[in-house]
Order: structure tokens, then C-alpha cells, then sequence
């Protein structure tokens, strides 16, 4: 199917799920024509908006209002979500939420290709601040949403509603030849509305990192040790375009139609030395090499999506059908450049091809009753990816290729998922309940380019729970429940050996089962006339969770993936804003928590406990023109499965000005103490290692954002 075409509903459900989904989608749009007396919204409806308070509270989600925040104006996204309380992001862009690592990030409600696997990271690293309305935060998901076994972030996109023509041009620079440029658009006429965005980004991060590493192999007796440091420069090039199209029917019933498309490539030098020391019986003292590298490396995201909305009297009907995908290519061709002891010069040439495509279909109805609201849905998603790695040493006086057959290999992961949720809202004085079950079926196809494939299939029913009791109208009590499966990530499904460098390769299972996730929290919230504030806890576990398997291959670390491992975590979590005036705001959040991890290794299971913590601190100062925002994080070390990970922290600080009614500069400062390096250590039975990264964050961006009305 061409990429710009957008998929239709039948090739992108899976037979065995169509006759169903068909039955389903019919009894879902059936009551959409009846009336009823009640008018109540959809829960799953939320539309964030600069006029509305900063933050609302909802039974089962947290919605935060971005659109006016300083540093979204030539920010990304990942700089929004930074500031967002309950939710953490390191320098590199990993994210989680209240402490839970395992978090799914989606876009205007839905899933996309670019925003699962390693691919997120950098998507939100180069995705613009200022698109973002606002950012829904789900730490205990209800039934209507496929969680994947931990929370939900929603980032929530602008959209202009006011008639009228409307435009924004935006840019920013700074040090080492980096700028973003972007300008959108929207024209909106009594029926029609048609939004486009085009950006540009030349962006960069210099990592370094280091490690040291002492194995030994318990089968053959060998042991030694390996030290790697490396420093490199990313510069990036992204392009990116959108367009949305909405027009009304009638006044109940509505079309949208939206499109993206992102490409992003980089040609990093990455320089890599190592030092392994001499062994027992070996003639020279060390070996000292540098591994280098090139690139490119190259990722192009697309979507597409057609939405049909009705809104009747007590009723909502939703049905979306989306198709995206994303390609990428990560060159791992080198040279291997001898110190000592002196011998000729090795060369590699290889890469890593990568595809996934997502295609869904959802259907949303809901209906008021006298005493709330209970609605249903359907979700049918079909996911493929593939996967291509390639490695060969290369003759250098000939240039023949020699492939590696322990590292040259194809596969693809398809993954279906069929679920039907079913929720039912009741309010009876001063109680609020949603109640929720969601029955999903999924199966999962692991098919080598040679060989045969490997099938398996899982059905679960997933129940949640979320009530409120009001104490007044500023004070309440919460709790909520979920019960869900997370699935693997198709890369540790792949059932070959993939090339990571000198010393390490990665080898997937495809036996992987889902991890089986529950999590409890209980809490209170309360408003005063300048003051509010949250307090809570949250119990969490995981069985069969997947955990590192190690070997060794000819002296070379093979890390693989397997089930048995569990782990526990309960915690206390808060939050506490103040208002002094129309001028001032402050406000912090943070939590601790006791974690308890059970994870496999060759002498048996090994125990871990350990304390964690994360803190949140905002202040925000609006006085005429300006408008100046201060955030600083802090994430204490914790333990990871048989290791350890190090502290880190960042204050963050941005300015707005406004010149002129339709023209403002902005500054942009991020990481002003350079606190994002981490360290890590782990410690098995087979090798010990240490070591840090360091994505160096810090840097000052200075920008204009000029309306065009």
C-alpha cells in the first residue's frame, strides 16, 4: 500500500477478528441514534485550551494546559513533558511516570509507530513544543485504554478553532550551528477548518560514556577484563510537515483527517576506545584499539488517520481508523584502528534495517444515564515489525565482503490485538465510580527470513476500578485498580544474534511471554482559595517480568531475554501549588518508593531492595510583558534488575517577552547545572561492570515567535 494512501477498515483487521469487530462496530452504532434526556460529555473526551485552569483533575487522569508555557515556544517535546508533576525524563528520553518505567506515550489519544521501541526517544527530542495544547497523565488506566501494563501519557496537539484565518512563524538558535525553524497555519469557515504545520530542526547532543567490565566464562574457566570510553557529537537534520482537515456535517456529526510526516538523519563520528588488559599466558601487556564509525543514520516516520464524531443528546460516537509506519537505518560499518601491540587495520561493514507498521481501528460509544454515563469500544490493532541486520568483514586490498552468519539475519514480529472494553460511570451523592473490564485477545507470529515461525497467543480479562468521594467541593478521597498484560518488545523476540560492539552482542527470545502488571493507588486531593495539593500511595507488581540471560560466545558478552523474574513496588507520592497572586506560582511534586526485584541468574533468584525517589520544583512569575518559568528535577539512584543506576538532576529556566501584541523572543536554558550524567553497575554471576553516560543537555536557546492574524 503507498504511504500516502490511507488503509481501509477491512485489510487492516485481522480475519480472525473481522466477522466480530464487524458484529461489535454494529451494536456500538445502533444507540447512537437513540435520545436521551441527560447531557453528559464522553469521559475519554478531553480538549485542553489556553482559557482553562492550569490543571484539572479528572476520576481517572490529570490533565496539564501547556499552551501558554514559556519554554513549549521553542521547546520540544520532551522539554514539556520534563515540566509536566508525576512525570520524569532523563537526558536521553526515557520516561516515567510516578517512578513506573513503563509508560505509553500516545498522540491525540492514539498509538503511533514512531512513539513505541527505541524509536520514541528521539521522536520527542526533535518533536516541536509548540504544537502541544496540553498533556493528559493516566497513571492508573481505566478499561477503555490499552496500557500495555503500566501509564498512559497523551500528548494533546493545538488546535485553532477560531474563525478566521490564523499563522506562526517560530525560531531559535544557539551554540555549535543549531537553530529550529517552523511555521503553522489554519483557516476554520463555518463547516471547514484545514491546520498545517512545517518545521525544520538542525539539533544536536554530545554523549560520552564509559564502562568497565570484568567477566568470566563459568563453563570454560577463561575470565578478563575490558575498558571502553567514547565520546561523539550527534547533529541531526529533521524535517517535518503536518496537515489536518475538519469539517462538520451537521451540528452533531463530524470528519477530521490528519497526516504527518518526520525524517530525521545524522552522520555521527563515534570513536570508541578500548583497552583490554593482557591475560593469563598472553606474550603483550594490553591491547589498545579504537573502533570508528560513520554512520549514517537515517529514521522516517509517517501517519495518516480519518476520525467520524457524533455528539447527540446523551450520546457520543467515536470511530477512527489510522495507518503509520517507520523505517529506519542504523550503520554499524567500522574500522578497527590498533595502538598496541601495532597490527594492520580491520574493517566491518554493516547495518541494522528497520520497519514497523501500525495499523487500528477503534470504536467509542457512550451514553448519560440518570446516574452517569457507561459506554463501550472496540479496538482492533495489527502491528508488524521487521527486522534486518547485517555484518560482514571487509578485504581491504580487494574490498570483498565476508558476511557473518552469527550476525547477518532477517525477521518479523506481527502482533494482533482484538479487545472490547465495557465502562459504566455512576455518581450517587458524594461517590463517583468507573467501573471498567476490557477482554483482549493477542497473537504474536516470530517468522525468521529462513525457518519456521513461531506462534503463540494470549486472552486475558482485564478489570479496573476508579472512585472518588467527595469530602466538599475542595476535598476528596480516590482510589483505583488495573490489571493488565504488557508485551515484548519485538527486538527481544528477534532469535539471532545482533552486533552491539567489541564486546557485546544481543540475542533475543522468541518464547517471551507478556509481563502480568497490577497496580493499586489511594489517595486525596484538596483545594483551598490560593493552595492545592495531592497526597497518595500506589502499590504495583509484576509477574513473569523479563529479565537479562547472559553467555558467552568465543570470550564475547551474548545478553538474551527470559521470563521469571518479579517485581514490587509501593510508594508515597504528592504534590503542593500555590498561588500568592496573579503574579506568582509554586509549586513541587515528588515521591518515594520501596522497590523489590526478584531476577534470575545462574545461582538462582536474586533479591534486590532498595528505596528510590524523584522531586519536582516549578516556579512561574508573569508581570506585564513578561513571562518567566524556573523548573528543577532531581532522581535519586535506585536499583535495576542485579545493578544499580546513579543520581541525576536539571534546573531548568525560560524567558518570554512580548513586544508587540502579535511578536515575543524567548530564551530557552536547559540543564544550566549539567546534571544529567548517570552511572550504572552490574553485578551477576558472569561479569561485573560499571560505568556512565552522559548526554550533555546543557544549552541556551534564543528564539521569536511571531502571530500572524
Amino acid at each position: 500500500m503507498p504511504s500516502s494512501a490511507l488503509p481501509c477498515f477491512h485489510s487492516i483487521i485481522p480475519p480472525a477478528a473481522r466477522l466480530p469487530a464487524v458484529i461489535l462496530l454494529a451494536l456500538a452504532a445502533l444507540p447512537a441514534a437513540s435520545r436521551a434526556q441527560a447531557q453528559d460529555p464522553a469521559i475519554t473526551t478531553v480538549t485542553v485550551s489556553a482559557g482553562k485552569d492550569p490543571v484539572i483533575r479528572k476520576l481517572d487522569k490529570t490533565v496539564h494546559d501547556v499552551s501558554g508555557m514559556p519554554k513549549a515556544a521553542n521547546g520540544t517535546a520532551q522539554d514539556v513533558l520534563q515540566s509536566i508533576p508525576e512525570v520524569q525524563v532523563t537526558a536521553d528520553g526515557q520516561i516515567s511516570v510516578k517512578g513506573n518505567a513503563q509508560v505509553t506515550v500516545l498522540v491525540d489519544g492514539k498509538p503511533t509507530a514512531m512513539m513505541s521501541g527505541d524509536e520514541r526517544a528521539v521522536a520527542l527530542q526533535t518533536m516541536s513544543g509548540a504544537d502541544i495544547a496540553g498533556v493528559e497523565v493516566i497513571t492508573n488506566p481505566s478499561a477503555a485504554h490499552n496500557a500495555n501494563g503500566g501509564a498512559i501519557v497523551n500528548i494533546v496537539l493545538k488546535r485553532n478553532r477560531k474563525p478566521g484565518a490564523h499563522a506562526q512563524i517560530r525560531g531559535s538558535a544557539t551554540d555549535q550551528g543549531l537553530w529550529n525553524a517552523g511555521a503553522s497555519g489554519d483557516v476554520t469557515g463555518k463547516k471547514l477548518g484545514v491546520h498545517g504545520s512545517l518545521a525544520w530542526r538542525r539539533d544536536g547532543t554530545r554523549k560520552f560514556r564509559g564502562s568497565a567490565v570484568d567477566w568470566n566464562n563459568p563453563l570454560g574457566g577463561q575470565a578478563g577484563q575490558t575498558l571502553q570510553t567514547s565520546e561523539v557529537f550527534v547533529r541531526r537534520v529533521v524535517e517535518s510537515g503536518a496537515l489536518g482537515i475538519d469539517y462538520a456535517l451537521s451540528d452533531t456529526d463530524s470528519l477530521s483527517l490528519s497526516a504527518r510526516h518526520d525524517s530525521r538523519r545524522s552522520r555521527p563520528l563515534f570513536d570508541t576506545l578500548n583497552v583490554t588488559p593482557a591475560g593469563a599466558g598472553e606474550t603483550v601487556d594490553e591491547t589498545i584499539w579504537h573502533r570508528i564509525s560513520y554512520g549514517p543514520n537515517e529514521q522516517s516516520d509517517r501517519s495518516a488517520s480519518l476520525g467520524y464524531s457524533h455528539q447527540g443528546s446523551g450520546t457520543a460516537l467515536k470511530a477512527m481508523v489510522q495507518h503509520s509506519a517507520t523505517t529506519g537505518l542504523v550503520d554499524k560499518s567500522y574500522r578497527d584502528v590498533y595502538v598496541e601491540p601495532a597490527r594492520a587495520t580491520g574493517y566491518s561493514r554493516g547495518a541494522t534495517r528497520s520497519a514497523r507498521r501500525l495499523d487500528q481501528a477503534t470504536v467509542d460509544w457512550s451514553r448519560s444515564t440518570e446516574h452517569g454515563q457507561w459506554g463501550m469500544g472496540v479496538d482492533i490493532q495489527g502491528k508488524t515489525d521487521d527486522l534486518d541486520n547485517y555484518q560482514a568483514s571487509i578485504d581491504p586490498s580487494t574490498g570483498a565482503a565476508t558476511p557473518d552468519p552469527g550476525t547477518t539475519n532477517a525477521y518479523a514480529v506481527k502482533t494482533n490485538l482484538a479487545a472490547a472494553y465495557l465502562t459504566d460511570r455512576i455518581r450517587h451523592r458524594q461517590w463517583e465510580a468507573l467501573l471498567g473490564g476490557r477482554i483482549e485477545r493477542m497473537a504474536l507470529r516470530v517468522g525468521p527470513a529462513r525457518g519456521d515461525p513461531r506462534k503463540s497467543h494470549w486472552q486475558a480479562f482485564n478489570p479496573s476500578l476508579h472512585l472518588r468521594h467527595a469530602l466538599n467541593d475542595k476535598a476528596g478521597l480516590t482510589l483505583s485498580y488495573r490489571r493488565s498484560l504488557q508485551m515484548p518488545d519485538p527486538r527481544d523476540l528477534n532469535p539471532f544474534a545482533t552486533y552491539v560492539d567489541a564486546q557485546n552482542l544481543s540475542r533475543g527470545n522468541p518464547g517471551l511471554r507478556p509481563q502480568r502488571m497490577a497496580s493499586w493507588e489511594i489517595g486525596t486531593d484538596m483545594e483551598a482559595a490560593r493552595l492545592s495539593g495531592s497526597l497518595g500511595a500506589f502499590h504495583r507488581t509484576s509477574r513473569d517480568t523479563v529479565a537479562d540471560a547472559r553467555s558467552f560466545a568465543d570470550n564475547v558478552l551474548v545478553t538474551s531475554k527470559r521470563n521469571g523474574g518479579q517485581a514490587r513496588s509501593t510508594g508515597i507520592t504528592g504534590s503542593l501549588d500555590w498561588t500568592s497572586d496573579a503574579k506568582l506560582r509554586l509549586g513541587m511534586d515528588g515521591g518515594i518508593y520501596r522497590v523489590l526485584l526478584d531476577t534470575p541468574d545462574l545461582s538462582g533468584l536474586v533479591r534486590q531492595d532498595g528505596f528510590a525517589g524523584h522531586v519536582n520544583l516549578k516556579a512561574a512569575w508573569s508581570a506585564g510583558p513578561d513571562d518567566v518559568s524556573l523548573d528543577a528535577h532531581g532522581q535519586s539512584s535506585g536499583i535495576t534488575p542485579l545493578g544499580r543506576h546513579g543520581a541525576t538532576s536539571s534546573v531548568n529556566l525560560a524567558w518570554k517577552r512580548q513586544v508587540t501584541g502579535t511578536l515575543s523572543l524567548t530564551v530557552n536554558a536547559s540543564d544550566i547545572f549539567d546534571g544529567s550524567r548517570r552511572t550504572y553497575r552490574t553485578d551477576t554471576s558472569t561479569f561485573r561492570q560499571a560505568g556512565f553516560d552522559h548526554f550533555v543537555a546543557r544549552r541556551v536557546y534564543v528564539g521569536f515567535v511571531k502571530k500572524i492574524e
